[in-house]
């Protein structure tokens, strides 16, 4: 495994997605499930992402972006600025996720369930994130189960 499964505290994080299209809007409609504290950066932002209560940045990434941010998630679909963003965030060392590179991430997103203050988190590795997608879902029908027949 390269990846240690663990919880981080993001009550006080500065959380930056760098991207606002699809797999930005993916990552932004999870985080809003935790949070309201994100910032979403692009050139142009998702109609979706604009309806989050996000602070929402419509312009180029540029390296000042970064000042203080503690989360990142790279999700531009120009590989190569991806790529360059996560070199000067390891430099200031920010934890980033490069949404199209696993091999780049520091960390990755699990397929996620909540129940409540229950967290149920499944991840593969960032190798097989449909299997992680269906044992959520098995998980996610498992605890439905179990409390409509506990009711």
């Amino acid at each position: 495994m390269e990846f240690l499964p663990i919880n981080i505290r993001i009550s006080d994080a500065k959380i930056l997605i760098v991207g606002g299209g699809k797999v930005a809007t993916h990552k932004a409609l999870i985080l809003s499930r935790f949070t309201n504290n994100v910032t979403v950066l692009a050139p142009e932002i998702s109609d979706e992402i604009k309806r989050l209560p996000f602070t929402k940045i419509e312009k180029e990434f540029s390296e000042s972006d970064l000042n203080g941010v503690n989360l990142l998630y790279v999700c531009t679909g120009n590989h190569a600025l991806n790529r360059e963003i996560k070199r000067l965030s390891k430099r200031r060392n920010i934890l980033t996720s490069v949404c199209d590179s696993p091999v780049l991430c520091d960390f990755t997103s699990p397929a996620i369930y909540i129940d409540g203050d229950v967290t149920v988190s499944v991840a593969s590795d960032a190798k097989d994130v449909k299997r992680s997608i269906r044992i959520r879902n098995n998980i996610q029908d498992a605890f439905s189960k179990h409390y409509l027949h506990a009711r």
